[in-house]
């Protein structure tokens, strides 16, 4: 059978109509893959399964599901029980799972993306019984698939150190960036800073404020800070995920509450503009699949503290300043670094940034469909 007749399959139902900051990840990545997908697979026939989202995928065929699987169990229903049936129907050459889970009941060879292992390695942040779900089907479906994608070789890792999946068998797929996301002229930085309310100089956080963040850690280097820096201010921008009480008497131990602010969740097309009016961007957490903030802080040439652990050094590369996830002096002197960075540090950190576009995320995809079908990969002998 010729490639050009291979069909390929996408259960896309996290593909959500609006994201929040609870699908904004995922969801994110599914809509720019599928954007890009036709572009860097035209040796395949494309059907994409969806629920509430539209996808933009010129040339592919769209599969509306009837459930309303932006539900959970709704989700885990059309997943299990109704996606063999439609599968046998359609009798696709391949099935991309777009989430941690392939159906029990079909035998359609299967590629599956795995964003990272948290429910494994960061278990409360998980209802039991979502836990147990992922636990059990991710491994499963990881484990029966033809070919594994991981967004980052640490998620790579992870998915052949936790779930037993041999290595030649997981392919790494990175995050792309916006074209928005870079330097921006001073003056418009300026209109929004003052429309905001922002101070000149501030160190930024963005993301959900939860406890894997290590905001607590970040707090006590702010305070260590202050004295050699007292016009500086924190910003800790995102929604609320669970603990952020905590986190707010924890502002209010250190007397922090007039210097730390909490602006709520950043919209997308506001997010270079936030960026590039911080004089440092911190995000030091203790655990990401990926950590995209970290490269998108680095395309819009800021200095960028974040941790030496999981893949958030791959999100870094050299131009990040790297310190424990736990280490509040080291956060502080590594801010105090970040302050005074000059503009070597900025261009090698745009020049970093540039390595990650959603064109390079789909034509990964493409390649490692062509490796679990056995096929040729285009200009190349077979892999």
């Amino acid at each position: 059978m010729p490639v050009s007749s291979a069909q390929v399959a996408l259960n896309a139902q996290l593909l959500y109509g609006r994201a929040s900051y609870r699908s904004a990840g995922i969801h994110h990545y599914i809509d720019q893959l599928l954007r890009h997908l036709p572009a860097a697979a035209p040796d395949f026939r494309l059907t994409v399964f969806t629920g509430a989202g539209r996808p933009v995928m010129p040339g592919a065929h769209v599969r509306t599901t009837a459930l309303p699987t932006a539900r959970p169990l709704a989700r885990i229903v059309w997943e299990q029980l109704l996606q063999p049936l439609e599968l046998g129907r359609l009798r696709p050459d391949l099935l991309h799972s777009l989430a941690f889970v392939s159906p029990v009941m079909s035998r359609c060879p299967a590629v599956v993306t795995v964003y990272d292992l948290s429910f494994r390695l960061a278990p409360r942040r998980f209802k039991p019984a979502q836990r147990l779900y992922l636990n059990a089907l991710t491994a499963l479906s990881c484990r029966r698939a033809r070919r594994v994608l991981a967004i980052s070789a640490n998620t790579r890792a992870d998915v052949v150190r936790l779930l037993g999946v041999p290595a030649d068998r997981v392919d790494v797929a990175y995050p792309g960036l916006a074209p928005s996301l870079r330097p921006l002229p001073p003056a418009e930085v300026d209109v929004f800073r003052r429309r905001r309310g922002l101070p000149e100089r501030f160190v930024l956080y963005l993301g959900t404020l939860e406890p894997r963040k290590n905001l607590g850690v970040l707090l006590d280097a702010y305070a260590q800070l202050r004295p050699a820096h007292p016009n500086l201010r924190l910003v800790l921008a995102g929604a609320r995920g669970w603990w952020y009480a905590d986190l707010f008497r924890r502002v209010e131990a250190l007397g922090l509450a007039q210097e730390v602010i909490f602006p709520g969740f950043v919209p997308e097309d506001e997010l270079p503009l936030w960026y590039n009016a911080a004089a440092v961007f911190a995000y030091p957490s203790s655990y990401e699949g990926f950590g995209l903030p970290v490269a998108e802080a680095l395309a819009c040439g800021r200095p960028v503290v974040t941790t030496a652990v999981s893949s958030l050094p791959e999100a870094g590369g050299e131009a990040a300043y790297l310190v424990p996830p736990d280490d509040a002096p080291a956060l502080a002197e590594a801010l105090a670094q970040a302050l005074a960075a000059g503009p070597e540090r900025a261009a090698a950190g745009r020049a970093h940034a540039a390595r990650f576009t959603w064109a390079g995320t789909a034509a990964q995809t493409a390649a490692c469909y062509r490796r679990a079908l056995d096929r040729a990969l285009p200009g190349s002998e077979r892999s």
